[in-house]
């Protein structure tokens, strides 16, 4: 069966080709990808070619296909697996497989698997794993999102504590206690707020900063005060761009105390140092954002981590566990994760959101793999649609959805769009 496929052949080198894919084993699964959500994650692949510690270089003889955050449909099952998957049947996929102690990963690794094609073979490390997920939610868009979903899940069971005179660590935040989030209002972070607030463990105040004054406001809209204080929980947003001392500002938000746990969203210097300065004692800092430079450091107080019993956790991706409990929660409708999704495009926008990612605003960039369209904002469809009846229709829908990207939208585009 041919496949059009996104790949990457070495730094900035992605190509959209046409190609066969081998003949289905008895141990892989041949399937059918609906949509892939572009993570900074492929991003910083692009941007580091056959340095990237998850491929298998040279890519330039082994390109990959990109796209770790996808849901499709499974076409034909090789015999070994037929017990347990069939035809017909919707997944999700955990990309991080931790094989026999590797790095591969779909979107990474592989030269016939990742989320940026039409059609890919599942190998049988895959299944083996246990990382092919039956997802039974109506819409493929949030299982593209459950894989970035589990990441933030992940981050918070890797959360730590403990009790004076015992060596147990408490998994988990500080139930009842204080969080921020900093530099929070991306995509990522807007997954954080959602689920500190509707999650297992429930803090009792939680601040969200940012210097970015319009997406505070979207956050604020999208996961409102009111909303938190339903769930028992204090939410306060706040811009820290113009305040002179903002560690004093925010214990001040705090009652005067120092926080429980901290998430630091973007690797800057200088947010992960003032996250520092907000740990209240046993406080664990959560290093989330992935940086690209390897060299990355910044100052840690030392003297706390004796006396105050400060510590630092950094988890990259989820496990199979938090992807299943990511689509549990979407499922109930707990989680709300469609407020991630600021843009929507065909296969032929992928590598040139990929290699941009960085300079583009908004959050996630969702991505029908049978389709031709341009990367347009969900904003900008009003726009589009005083000259495009499409994008006026899905403008019509995402704005009785709040303006947000839903089920009805992806019908549509499904049904209306033209193919790749």
């Amino acid at each position: 069966m041919k496949t059009k496929a996104v790949r990457l052949y070495g730094v900035n080198d992605l190509r959209l080709e046409e190609f066969e894919l081998p003949r289905l084993k008895d141990d892989e699964i041949l399937a059918r990808i609906v949509s892939d959500s572009i993570c900074m994650s492929s991003h910083k692949l692009a941007m580091q070619g056959d340095a990237h510690k998850r491929v298998r270089a040279p890519l330039a003889q082994n390109p990959v296909i990109i796209g770790h955050e996808f849901c499709g449909e499974i076409v034909e099952v090789g015999k070994k697996w037929a017990h347990k998957f069939s035809p017909g049947m919707r997944f999700a996929i955990q990309p991080a497989l931790n094989y026999k102690g590797t790095l591969w990963a779909p979107g990474y690794s592989y030269q016939y698997i990742g989320g940026d094609a039409t059609y890919v073979l599942i190998p049988n490390e895959v299944m083996e794993m246990d990382c092919l997920l039956e997802y039974k939610a109506d819409a493929f868009f949030m299982g593209s999102l459950a894989e970035p979903v589990s990441c933030i899940v992940g981050a918070y069971h890797a959360q730590y504590h403990t009790e004076p005179g015992s060596y147990v660590h408490k998994m988990g935040i500080h139930r009842g206690g204080s969080l921020a989030l900093l530099a929070a209002v991306g995509p990522m972070g807007l997954g954080a707020i959602d689920y500190a607030i509707h999650g297992g463990i429930k803090p009792a105040r939680i601040v969200v900063t940012d210097i970015d004054q319009a997406r505070l406001d979207r956050a604020q809209r999208l996961i409102s005060p009111e909303e938190a204080r339903a769930e028992g929980i204090e939410l306060i947003y706040v811009n820290t761009k113009d305040i002179a001392d903002p560690v004093a500002a925010l214990r001040e938000l705090n009652g005067g105390k120092l926080f429980d746990d901290v998430f630091v969203f973007a690797p800057v210097r200088s947010v992960v140092e003032m996250a520092d300065k907000l740990l209240g004692h046993d406080g664990c800092l959560n290093f989330f954002a992935g940086p690209t430079d390897p060299s990355f450091s910044a100052m840690f107080n030392f003297y706390n981590v004796h006396y105050e019993s400060h510590h630092m956790v950094g988890t990259s991706g989820g496990n199979t566990d938090d992807i299943r409990e990511s689509l549990e929660l979407m499922a109930k409708g707990l989680l709300h994760p469609e407020a991630m999704i600021t843009h929507v495009g065909g296969l032929n926008a992928v590598a040139e959101t990929t290699i941009d990612l960085d300079k583009i605003p908004g959050g996630k960039k969702l991505i029908y793999t049978h389709k031709k369209l341009d990367l347009v904002a969900i904003a900008d469809f009003e726009e589009r649609g005083k000259t495009d009846p499409f994008y006026a229709a899905l403008a019509r829908i995402t704005a009785a959805h709040d303006g947000l990207w839903c089920k009805e939208a992806e019908d549509y585009l499904l049904a209306h769009a033209p193919e790749i």
